[in-house]
């Protein structure tokens, strides 16, 4: 169309009338020349779009002929380093009014179930590592660093893999983790509402249920989230515990159904059992005194949230509590000289917690919980001053009040002041707590379930 333009114009140019005489051939060769001009440029331009557009329709060409790109492999090369890592720092100032031993009338605890230090101390701090190892198994490690007696002691928390896409809703764990029986028994430490666990996690479990086992868990097909799975465990955690672990010591089973009300509400409801077999396992740091028998322990869990359309980031809501059963039937023996001191013992003990936490304006929480623990024990018999006095001890029930407020500057950290009127001290002591917590995240922290 541009050259039947140029023709046009040059035509349309020839046909103007020239002038007579020498201006007029003057004026007819100047015409000439710069009709010429006019025609070398847009043939040279003409040219080099040719060129240009022959280039791409040959590159276009070698593209589609090319073979497709290969897909990069499944796996790093050795030399890489791909897990997502984490450090998670913590540290409090505890203030006690009392000077008592932290034991719980009625109940042998197990071990590291000391309070904390008074003054400043550094808490536990978790090194998390967690990747995909390939298409068919998810890893995940937490190594723990913790100062006991002023020495810095490394241990494995964690470390387990996870099955990846089984069918049927199908999923298996193996390895060192934290059971999935109750509701905070599966969180860490810095994912607690509290600056400590409940009571009767204390009591019943160490703080937390973490052993080496298998898991296996069904998720149903349904739209009302509904789970099952059972856990078959080696037995060296409380409320197990001993020596000499062989074979399967400790098993749960566990279901949990929850669901959505509306846009703002939702929640989760859960039943667990644990069947745990004793053989001399210790109470706590005290080697003198010991169990040998069997535990059984039947939960109950609860948890509602509530985000004005789902949303908790400016307002939230959150209700938790947990209701467990133990009956432990078996041989108590105190054996501080040799002597061996054995007697019977059959209890029942019972122990729940109730709490709060509203997040009233983004950062800030508030929070209340109510403890309470009771025991039925029968103790052949009893040497005075000792555990076995504590644990025949079930006149009072051992109960606390906690109140908390904690501030968060951003995601990666949280500072909480906490107040405990604890009553569970052996003497009935009441023992007024100051609690004044830090958590810091650095690094690639995956987000915490339900």
């Amino acid at each position: 169309m541009n050259r039947s333009i140029l023709l046009i114009c040059i035509a349309a140019t020839a046909s103007l009338p020239l002038a007579s005489g020498a201006a007029e051939k003057e004026d007819s060769q100047r015409i000439r020349q710069d009709i010429q001009q006019l025609r070398q440029d847009y043939e040279q331009r003409i040219q080099a779009l040719e060129k240009k557009l022959s280039e791409s329709e040959q590159a276009r060409t070698q593209a589609t002929a090319a073979p497709a790109p290969q897909p990069a492999p499944t796996s790093a090369p050795a030399t890489s380093f791909n897990p997502k890592i984490s450090l998670i720092l913590q540290g409090t100032y505890a203030d006690f009014s009392s000077s008592a031993e932290a034991e719980v009338p009625g109940f042998l605890l197990g071990p590291e179930t000391e309070l904390r230090p008074e003054g400043f101390s550094l808490a536990e701090t978790e090194l998390n590592l967690e990747a995909n190892v390939d298409d068919k198994i998810h890893a995940w490690a937490t190594i723990a660093l913790e100062n006991e007696d002023g020495e810095t002691v490394v241990a494995v928390e964690e470390a387990y893999g996870n099955s990846l896409g089984l069918p049927y809703g199908l999923a298996v764990k193996g390895g060192r983790f934290l059971s999935d029986i109750g509701y905070q028994n599966r969180q860490h430490s810095h994912a607690w509402e509290f600056a400590d666990t409940p009571l009767v996690y204390r009591a019943f479990f160490a703080n937390q249920l973490r052993d080496d086992g298998v898991q296996l868990r069904w998720v149903a097909p349904t739209d009302l989230f509904f789970e099952t799975g059972v856990e078959l465990f080696r037995g060296d955690a409380f409320p197990a515990g001993g020596e000499d672990r062989s074979g399967i010591n400790l098993s749960t089973v566990f279901a949990h159904l929850g669901g959505d009300v509306g846009n703002d509400s939702s929640w989760r409801a859960g039943i667990s059992h644990i069947r745990a077999d004793a053989d001399d396992r210790h109470t706590g740091e005290d080697t003198e005194t010991s169990f040998t028998g069997d535990s059984d322990i039947t939960g109950l869990d609860f948890v509602w949230k509530w985000a004005p359309n789902g949303n908790p980031a400016i307002r939230n809501f959150v209700f938790q509590g947990e209701y467990f059963v133990r009956d432990e039937k078996g041989q108590v023996v105190y054996d501080p000289d040799g002597s061996a001191d054995t007697s019977a013992y059959q209890g029942r003990q019972k122990g729940f917690y109730l709490q709060g936490v509203y997040q009233w304006m983004p950062r800030w929480r508030a929070g209340l919980r109510y403890d309470r623990l009771t025991a039925d024990n029968d103790v052949a018999s009893v040497v005075s001053g000792t555990t076995l006095e504590t644990l025949a001890e079930t006149s009072t029930d051992p109960e606390r009040w906690s109140a908390m407020m904690d501030f968060s500057n951003s995601e990666f950290s949280r500072f909480r002041l906490q107040y405990n009127r604890d009553e569970s001290r052996a003497n009935g002591e009441v023992d007024n707590q100051w609690l004044l917590q830090y958590i810091y995240s650095l690094g690639a922290h995956p987000a915490h379930s339900f």
